[in-house]
């Protein structure tokens, strides 16, 4: 198979799937592909420049999308206009993959990870222990003025303009009998979600919008409106997120038939998607609760957490620890053992959003809104 070859059967499996790549950014891929093209043609040399060239191009991304759109399907339709042997495709088929939590021993894939009961792995370190030590926090970022961290317990009125989050305290009210004795950790982690430009633009509308994030509510099972408790969660979050909602809801629908498979969770309608921006400073944090367990939200179904920042990372902690869990007097109760996500940048983790989670104090010593742990986060409802 010529570099041609290989240029044209994977730019035109992509390309005409508007799935996987939305008209700029195929115009973008073009663009990049002719050069390619012409820099083949001239030098015929080896394979691995033009298949630089397309790492370079289209990225794991994008390839991660159309793995997780058109499954093993995209490797059947490069090797149809191909003269690779077969034995090759099996090899193929697994460059990209979703995995899922809890880890399994063995080593993952580039562009998605999840984590492993080996310390030395970057990403995701599973723990049990009921503290961690936090690390040393990095310098200051220049160029934002200070913002002051809210201050519990006194609460802060409503910002003007808009509906303030609401999150269980407590468990499931479902009954008892619908519902597992015990519920691990089960989760599914995939790096690199955003395509650059989509990160770029999420972090620049964030920052235009700080004066709009208001502070987060919580509420119990019994509640019929939310409060400000400093108690249980300090952060602050932005409801109206416009085109970047419809962007987030796009990618999380590009990759959900996976997603639920790896989960063990059946395929479902639908029926409406909740979503903000959360920005957690200085001393932030949100204890132990699960995300379904009142009247209001009980049609929530699965839960995503996408996290971004800037960079450098100005903050430390903020991990996500979601919880194994047991039914006691008809909620669960966490059995003291957790898996813990990392913050980490362009990565989005999914799960059943009965599990009990929780986000460890953030330590961000400049207390500017620039430098916060920024969450895309919602929910699918069904």
């Amino acid at each position: 198979m010529t570099p041609k070859q290989i240029l044209d059967s994977f730019s035109e499996t992509l390309m005409q799937d508007e799935r996987i790549l939305s008209a700029q950014e195929r115009a973008l891929v073009a663009n990049l592909l002719h050069h390619a093209k012409t820099a083949a043609a001239a030098n015929s040399e080896t394979q691995q420049a033009v298949r630089a060239v397309i790492a370079s191009a289209i990225g794991e991304t994008v390839a991660q999308r159309a793995f997780a759109v058109l499954g093993g399907s995209i490797v059947e339709r490069i090797l149809e206009s191909s003269s690779l042997p077969g034995s090759e495709s099996a090899s193929a088929q697994t460059e990209f993959t979703i995995t899922a939590g809890p880890p399994n021993p063995q080593p993952e894939p580039p562009g998605v990870k999840r984590p492993t009961k080996e310390p030395q792995h970057p990403g995701h370190t599973p723990t049990h222990k009921p503290h961690e030590t936090p690390a040393p926090s990095q310098p200051q970022h220049p160029g934002s003025s200070p913002q002051k961290a809210p201050s519990p317990p006194a609460p802060q009125p409503q910002h003007p303009g808009g509906s303030i989050t609401k999150t269980t305290v407590t468990g499931s009210i479902a009954a008892t009998a619908e519902r597992p004795e015990v519920l691990k950790a089960n989760y599914v982690v995939l790096d690199e979600f955003l395509a650059p430009q989509e990160l770029e633009s999420l972090m620049r509308f964030t920052q235009e919008h700080e004066a709009e994030f208001q502070a987060s509510e919580v509420y119990s099972a019994s509640a019929e409106k939310g409060v400000i408790n400093y108690d249980h969660r300090r952060s602050r979050v932005l409801m109206e997120l416009g085109e970047q909602e419809e962007m987030i809801l796009a990618r999380v629908k590009s990759v959900l038939p996976a997603v639920l498979e790896k989960l063990g969770m059946d395929n479902f309608t639908i029926t409406g998607m909740e979503a903000q921006i959360t920005a957690s400073n200085d001393g932030d944090f949100f204890r132990l609760h699960d995300d379904n367990g009142s009247e209001g939200v009980s049609a929530r179904h699965l839960t995503f957490v996408y996290f971004f920042h800037r960079e450098p990372r100005q903050f430390e902690g903020g991990e996500l620890r979601i919880h194994d869990a047991h039914l006691k007097d008809g909620f669960y109760v966490s059995d003291g053992s957790y898996e813990t996500v990392l913050p980490h940048q362009n990565r989005i983790v999914l799960f059943p959003c009965e599990l009990q989670h929780e986000i460890t104090p953030v330590k961000c010593p400049s207390q500017r809104f620039a430098d916060s742990r920024f969450t895309l986060n919602g929910w699918l409802r069904r």
